[in-house]
């Protein structure tokens, strides 16, 4: 008989009943230090008291009006976005799938808006993750994402990570737009090569294509900038947004040039959700915080020395771990052992990792962890590892 809940996911047998920074606990008192912030969502950990504050406030005043009406958090959340990134323009949703429809269809209509209606291909990356709707999943390819789902939608073309010739060799009049993650997520955390984004940056200029970038899982301070993305010294024309950005709540959004979004005029694309006074109240809280003095600073430091750990554990459990990936904190493990055995060896050791592909496990906590939870998150991944080679 199949459960009340569609049995699309394979879950750990654990529970959890409230948190505190980066700590969970469940109804029997156990608490688990988080290294997955809810695979990048908890970035300010949990229960933190400004989005606590943020979400009461506005809870006690107006929950939804739609977007038939002007919505002054929506706004304010808005001109923070724009204030701090390359964007003109923002059109927020209520997850990081919904914003990728959103690019997607924003540069399609780009070009038909310019009169160049055969420009419709977006060229994409292996190892790549765009969400899982019919754009998303065509988006990304690969067996597991589209399995059983055709016909997938036309329109994209994949190239290797990294191959710059492959890119170049893809282009033809139909293409509208490059599409990557500076850092993949799902893929294991593969990190783009240096000068790679800046590269594509000129191919699309040179070839009058729009750049597109996600950065669902490694924007919103993660890496230790408020984007990804501003390490390479470029900037995309449209960009996704989700995650960390809602601190939790359920909240993405787009981010795009006055250009890129030229042809989203009046009834083109909306959602009756997104942008909601709830989860603006809440995302506004978050960029305030995250644009604080010093906390992207912190961000940087406490990814070096969670890094500088991981190092260790690598060089200390040679059997069980290959190497470190990632920047800030957003950290990737390559094991040696299968990263499932690893993060299960973490559940004993009450400490959450996340998989990905490649076999890799995903190190990313809330943003603002100290120094001490880092120690202590180090100590327990090595009596993880250490555990693992007692069974081996």
């Amino acid at each position: 008989m199949i459960s009340p809940v569609l049995p699309t996911y394979a879950r750990a047998p654990l529970s959890f009943v409230k948190g505190q920074g980066p700590w969970l606990e469940t109804e029997t008192g156990e608490r688990y230090l988080d290294l997955g912030a809810g695979i990048a969502v908890a970035a300010l950990g949990h229960a933190h008291p400004k989005l606590v504050a943020a979400l009461e406030d506005q809870a006690r005043r107006l929950w939804h009006t739609s977007n038939l009406y002007q919505i002054p958090n929506q706004n304010a959340l808005a001109e923070a976005l724009t204030d701090a990134t390359f964007a003109d323009t923002v059109f927020f949703t209520n997850s990081g799938t919904e914003a990728m429809e959103c690019a997607v269809k924003m540069a399609r209509k780009y070009f038909s808006h310019i009169d160049q209606p055969e420009k419709v291909e977006i060229i994409t990356f292996t190892g790549a993750f765009h969400g899982r709707s019919s754009a998303g999943i065509a988006a990304s390819g690969g067996d597991k994402m589209v399995k059983g789902f055709g016909p997938i939608l036309p329109g994209f073309v994949k190239v290797p990570f990294g191959d710059l010739e492959a890119v170049k060799a893809a282009i033809t009049d139909a293409t509208a737009a490059i599409l990557i993650e500076p850092i993949q997520g799902e893929g294991g955390i593969n990190v783009a090569p240096d000068g790679f984004l800046k590269a594509l940056r000129q191919i699309c200029d040179d070839n009058g294509l729009l750049l597109i970038f996600d950065e669902i899982q490694c924007g919103m301070g993660r890496t230790g900038k408020l984007f990804a993305h501003e390490w390479a010294g470029v900037t995309p024309d449209i960009m996704t947004v989700a995650k960390g950005i809602g601190g939790g709540f359920p909240l993405g959004a787009c981010l795009a040039t006055e250009r890129a979004a030229s042809g989203m005029t009046l009834g083109t694309h909306g959602s009756t959700y997104g942008g909601n006074p709830l989860g603006c109240a809440v995302g506004k809280a978050v960029v305030d915080t995250m644009l604080e003095d010093g906390f992207l600073d912190n961000v940087s430091r406490a990814g070096g020395h969670f890094r500088q750990g991981l190092e260790g554990l690598v060089a200390a459990h040679p059997d069980i771990f290959e190497s470190v990936r990632g920047g800030g904190l957003m950290l990737g493990l390559k094991c040696k052992a299968m990263n499932a055995d690893v993060v299960k060896a973490g559940y004993d050791q009450h400490v959450i990792t996340v998989p990905a592909a490649d076999n890799v496990i995903r190190i990313l906590p809330p943003l603002n962890i100290t120094t001490e939870e880092i120690d202590e998150a180090l100590v327990r991944l090595d009596k993880a590892a250490t555990q693992l080679e007692g069974h081996a």
